[in-house]
């Protein structure tokens, strides 16, 4: 039996308008029935949003829409390399992949509790100046579910956006580790953070077009959404090996990969990150490789990426970060945000 495949709307009025599911551009949309039996208008906890996210001046959402990229992992390296360069400001991650949070852990704070004080919640910090949220902090064993619709999920993201107290000064940048896809959780995020302004994707891909083909619909999403896009990171970009320095890849980029795709879609390229087990090996024992393995080519390649990161969102480089490495790559294009 064929059936008919299901149709985008391209120009989607919005989960918030008294139109969402009745506009013809809604016909053959697969929300559309879902939107239509949800209550209309903006969401009422979004001037409450917008005042707590006041103090946070930037927001980098990393998202792929392919799992098993090394979003966690490159969200943990990148934020702790740029905490380590800037250490008179604050920063935090939050990790709203609820299903299978894995930042604790890989941030090296994995049986760590958050507290409450004066209602709002305590962020565990990995470093001095670099807090961490999780929902995996107010479990009681690492190794219970959590099997929640979507609803529940949107409510725990309103609380990590407003109940979390990162201190008097605010943050200087808070890194959103998501999961993969396009789905509740961003759609939420998209909606909570475009008042407050100040924020903008980093979109992290591996090089094979199995993964290539999921973050082109994240990029697309982004463009609907209107999410600003700081760039595409191409992570496990071949296997660097730490004792010959030889170089293999394990994933084949084989219709060019993420710079490939950065030209193809005019997104700026951040550039590569190649694989190193010692990665993994840091993140199950909660060891710094930044600092174990100051030489490694991944740590230089993380450091690049950070450099282009910054400069997109028009951040001036600290110190630490002035002074390129031989491998840094410019990113292609600079983004208006």
């Amino acid at each position: 039996m064929q059936t008919e495949p299901l149709q985008t709307p391209l120009h989607c009025p919005g989960t918030e308008s008294e139109q969402a599911g009745r506009d013809s551009a809604c016909e053959g949309c697969p929300n559309q029935e879902i939107c239509q039996s949800r209550p209309k208008g903006p969401d009422p906890d979004i001037p409450l949003i917008t005042e707590a996210l006041k103090d946070i001046r930037h927001k980098v959402l990393i998202l792929s829409g392919k799992g098993g990229v090394g979003k966690s992992t490159f969200t943990s390296l990148l934020a702790a390399l740029i905490a380590d360069a800037e250490v008179d400001k604050q920063f935090g991650m939050i990790d709203i992949d609820f299903c299978g949070p894995s930042l604790a852990r890989i941030a090296g704070v994995p049986n760590e509790q958050c507290f409450g004080r004066d209602a709002k919640w305590t962020p565990v910090y990995a470093e001095s100046n670099l807090g961490v949220m999780s929902i995996s902090h107010m479990l009681p064993t690492t190794d219970q579910p959590v099997i929640w619709r979507g609803d529940k999920k949107t409510g725990l993201i309103k609380q990590f956006l407003t109940n979390v107290d990162w201190g008097e000064e605010g943050l200087d940048m808070l890194f959103v580790d998501t999961p993969p896809g396009t789905s509740d959780e961003h759609i939420s995020l998209a909606q909570y953070l475009k008042p407050s302004g100040g924020y903008g994707a980093l979109i992290v891909t591996t090089p094979q077009e199995v993964a290539l083909q999921d973050v082109r619909k994240q990029i697309d999403f982004c463009q609907k959404a209107g999410i600003p896009i700081f760039g595409i990171v191409e992570n496990m970009a071949g296997f660097v090996c730490p004792s010959c320095g030889g170089k293999s890849d394990i994933f084949v980029a084989g219709t060019g990969g993420g710079r490939a795709l950065a030209e193809e879609t005019g997104v700026p390229f951040l550039g590569s990150v190649p694989l190193d087990p010692r990665v993994g090996m840091c993140a199950d024992s909660g060891k710094d490789f930044l600092t174990d393995y100051s030489a490694s080519p991944a740590t230089l390649a993380i450091k690049n990426v950070a450099v282009n990161l910054l400069t997109e969102m028009g951040i001036e480089l600290p110190e630490y970060l002035e002074e390129p490495e031989s491998a840094i790559e410019p990113a292609q294009q600079t983004v208006a945000v």
